[in-house]
Formats: C-alpha cells, structure tokens, sequence
C-alpha cells in the first residue's frame, strides 16, 4: 500500500477480533453474524470495541440492509453494480456504529476500510464462488441463511 504508513494499514482480522491472525483476513458471513451480534447487542457507548469488531459488525448489517433493499427492487443487477452499492450501505453503517460506539477517526477510516473489504469479500463467497451467479439476481440467487434468522431484525 504506497503511501500509507504501515500503522493505518489494514491487520488481518480474526474471529477474536484481534487482528494477529493474517491467515484469516476478513471475517467472512459466520463471523460477521457474530461480530454483529457483539456489536449491536451493545447499547452503551463503548469505545474500547475494536475496529475490525466495527468492521465485521457494519458489513453484516449493510450487506442485510443491501440485500432487504435490493430485494425489494427485485431487479438483477450486475456484479460490479452491486458491489459499489454495498459499499455504500456498508459505510452508513459504520458510520452509524463510530458514532454510537465511540470511534477516533483513524479507527473510523480503518473500519471503512475493513468493512467493505469484508462486504465484497462477503459477496463474492455467497454469490460468485458458491452460487456461481453471473449477475445478482434476487429472483434467482436466496440471500445467505444468517440474513433469514429473525432474532435481531
């Protein structure tokens, strides 16, 4: 990464949030439900949530918002389309969470940075690699299963 110190550098991310696992470098859809669960089940402000926590909480609930909001249009769009979109449902919500949970600024722009990495990386694992999908289509391709329990929406 030119021109970024190695200090606002993305760490990997691990299922404990603790970022000293570079073999796993996203969460991906389980362990984003998870982080989500963490983090919204919070109704404190609470600062000391780490940013990759942030991270996987906001990419699950805007890659859910995308998705619910998609539906609804019931329109097929395509993979680079619905990839930009995400990214922009995902940043509201971490927008939402900094300001909730008490994020500094370089932890706000580390978590964008890290949840929409995670939200692509998401897509992709549940629409391109499993479902080999040509295009999102939400009248062809069922959202990932954790999008469907209706204990927190």
């Amino acid at each position: 990464m030119n021109g970024v110190p190695s200090s606002a550098r993305p760490t990997a991310i691990t299922a404990s949030g603790n970022g000293k696992n570079p073999a796993n470098a996203v969460f991906y859809l389980d362990q984003s439900d998870d982080a989500h669960r963490e983090v919204y089940g919070e109704r404190r402000h609470e600062s000391s949530l780490s940013h990759e926590l942030i991270a996987g909480a906001a990419s699950f609930a805007g890659m859910k918002a995308w998705e619910d909001h998609q539906r609804s249009e019931g329109k097929p769009v395509s993979h680079a389309f619905a990839k930009e979109a995400l990214a922009a449902f995902v940043g509201a919500e971490v927008d939402k969470l900094a300001e909730t949970k008490g994020l500094d600024e370089v932890d706000k722009i580390r978590a964008h940075h890290h949840a929409k990495e995670n939200a692509q990386k998401m897509y992709d694992e549940h629409y391109i690699e499993n479902r080999r999908a040509d295009e999102y289509d939400p009248n062809r391709y069922p959202p990932h299963e954790r999008f469907s329990q209706s204990d927190r929406w």
